[in-house]
């Protein structure tokens, strides 16, 4: 069977709802087109580890220490898990982690900006955390097999940081005037990295991810389903969304929201954010501390029989 005959059949299949795994055929730019995207994905959950670690000192509790002590274990169990995924589909895991670190790939949006206070603690553990489990459980279906499996997992454990930050916002707005003020503050800077979360609209005759059925939701449908979830819960606890035009709109079933500015996302994407050199020093201080662990689990040298 010819290559062009072969992508027909690739592509009649993932499109039928089958599923590919990481042994069989595929067109090449579905193989590097799914393998940079988990390992973005990877990138993001071993960077979005930092923001939460700079707080485990300042936690205002033990318990609040040791659920965010869990919740940073569990997040870059994840990434490696990820990249183990993304190995098979032909980069090492000890290349990404080094194009991570040099900055020559990407990592999510919202791993670039500061925390400043307890309440943006509170917003990435309930609504980023919440705009990551929108965005995976959209995953679950996708066309490749792997990939799609350890979703499974991840969301699972995603569902209890979803929770953690929802407990965290419940108290806080629950709390003094001053808790409550620190939320609202941190819901308002953080409200259009959120927004940027998803990216910006899709083009679906563009997009080959989406054109394979790795990605099943386009960019705006994922956007859309976070409103529908996490809007009404601000709404019902007297916290205002930035954007005085949010509403729904009944008759066409969609919400309809203020365009952000798109400019700080295009320079995230090219490694400037606010914290990205920061991040990315601390994530290579880290690396360099703990190559000793790399050294003894090598696997030895063979040693040659003498002649």
């Amino acid at each position: 069977m010819d290559t062009e005959a072969r992508e027909a059949e690739f592509l009649a299949h993932v499109r039928a709802g089958g599923t590919v795994e990481a042994g069989d055929w595929m067109p090449d730019a579905y193989r590097e087109g799914a393998r940079k995207f988990i390992e973005m994905h990877a990138n993001s959950e071993i960077m979005g580890a930092l923001p939460e670690r700079e707080w485990i000192p300042r936690a205002p509790s033990l318990r609040r220490k040791l659920s965010l002590t869990a919740k940073v274990q569990d997040e870059v169990g994840h990434g490696h898990l990820l990249y183990r995924v993304a190995e098979d589909l032909g980069k090492p895991r000890s290349q990404m982690i080094a194009d991570l670190l040099a900055g020559r790939t990407k990592f999510h949006n919202v791993f670039h900006y500061p925390t400043h206070t307890w309440g943006d603690v509170a917003v990435i553990g309930f609504l980023i955390d919440g705009a990551a489990l929108v965005n995976q459980q959209a995953l679950l279906e996708s066309s490749y097999g792997p990939y799609a499996r350890v979703l499974t997992r991840i969301c699972a454990e995603e569902s209890l940081h979803q929770r953690h930050g929802e407990d965290l916002v419940l108290e806080m707005c629950a709390g003094s005037d001053e808790q409550r003020a620190m939320f609202q503050d941190a819901v308002t800077r953080w409200w259009e990295p959120v927004l940027h979360f998803f990216g910006p609209p899709s083009r679906p005759g563009g997009d080959i991810l989406l054109h394979y059925r790795f990605r099943t939701a386009t960019n705006e449908e994922l956007r859309q389903r976070f409103f529908d979830r996490y809007v009404p819960k601000l709404w019902d606890l007297g916290i205002d969304v930035p954007d005085p035009d949010l509403a729904y709109d009944a008759e066409v079933g969609e919400w309809r929201w203020t365009q952000p500015d798109w400019e700080p996302l295009r320079r995230i994407a090219r490694n400037d954010g606010p914290m990205t050199a920061e991040r990315l020093a601390l994530r290579r201080r880290l690396d360099d501390a703990n190559a000793w662990v790399r050294a003894v689990m090598a696997e030895p040298e063979p040693v040659l029989a003498a002649a």
